[in-house]
């Protein structure tokens, strides 16, 4: 699942089963830990950068099998060492948070995609084999999921993106639409944004459809988690389309009422 701002979707929620809920907190903290620095409020880029690198440095020591310099650091070597946890996923949340600092905008699709595949589809793959369902089509499902649900934070987020100075639309697609960067700056939901985000929403929702099918594949309640994952994805699309793609005035998040609306619709879709 994606990574930045994922407080819309459930994290090591009680669907999970006890055992794994420990483990799962300590990826979504080092992911949520490594987010912050890229996001270090006025920080100089090259204080974030070595923040960053600090962490990096602690992924070399744990594969080397020496102590940590932070001491939460421990338990998450405990972690990846116990459930062999592949530590290149950590490496690629690394990257991703890294090109925050240095990269405010993408040419085209492929380019964000390659941005999803560091930053969110991680999280997935490690959820995976922490689960033991890391099988190549499990993988290829969550991938689609994750990538999805980091395009869809994307949507939510265009206002408080652009004010970190970033823009992570396509600027090819932008272009096509009509839409410029002074358009987003003034929160001008005008013009062809409505076309331009319901292409984007489109998109999202066809990629986050195409990885649903994990949800019925993986057992118990943690399909049922996923399922959830999906459902919360889905209805902040919804939430998008019925305000015409108008983010700048109507930042789409679940509310209390959403929730049992997923759960109703996860437990319908087995």
């Amino acid at each position: 699942m994606a990574v930045r701002h994922y407080e819309n979707f459930p994290v090591a929620s009680l669907l999970l089963p006890r055992k794994l809920r420990h483990p799962v907190a300590l990826i979504y903290r080092f992911a949520r830990e490594a987010d912050d620095f890229a996001d270090e409020g006025e920080a100089p880029a090259a204080t974030r950068l070595a923040a960053l690198a600090a962490f990096r440095e602690e992924l070399a020591r744990i594969e080397r099998g020496a102590a940590p310099g932070i001491p939460w650091f421990a338990a998450l070597a405990e972690a990846i060492g116990r459930h062999q946890l592949p530590i290149d996923a950590f490496a690629d949340l690394l990257s991703a948070f890294s090109q925050d600092v240095v990269k405010p905008r993408y040419a085209d699709f492929t380019e964000v995609l390659d941005y999803c595949r560091r930053s969110a589809n991680p999280v997935g793959r490690l959820l995976l084999v922490l689960y033991g369902t890391a099988t190549p089509q499990n993988l290829a499902h969550s991938d689609a999921v994750c990538s999805s649900l980091q395009l869809i934070n994307f949507l939510q987020d265009v206002p408080i993106d652009y004010e970190k100075g970033r823009i992570y639309m396509p600027q090819d697609e932008l272009a096509r639409f009509g839409v410029s960067e002074e358009q987003i700056a003034r929160g001008d939901a005008g013009g062809n944004w409505p076309a331009f985000m319901a292409f984007q929403a489109d998109r999202a929702r066809s990629m986050l459809m195409g990885g649903a099918p994990l949800g019925r594949i993986l057992p118990g309640r943690i399909g049922l988690e996923m399922r959830m994952i999906v459902q919360g994805g889905d209805r902040i699309l919804s939430k998008i389309g019925a305000v015409g793609g108008d983010v700048f005035r109507h930042r789409p998040v679940l509310k209390w009422f959403d929730w049992p609306i997923m759960l109703a619709r996860a437990l319908s879709n087995p």
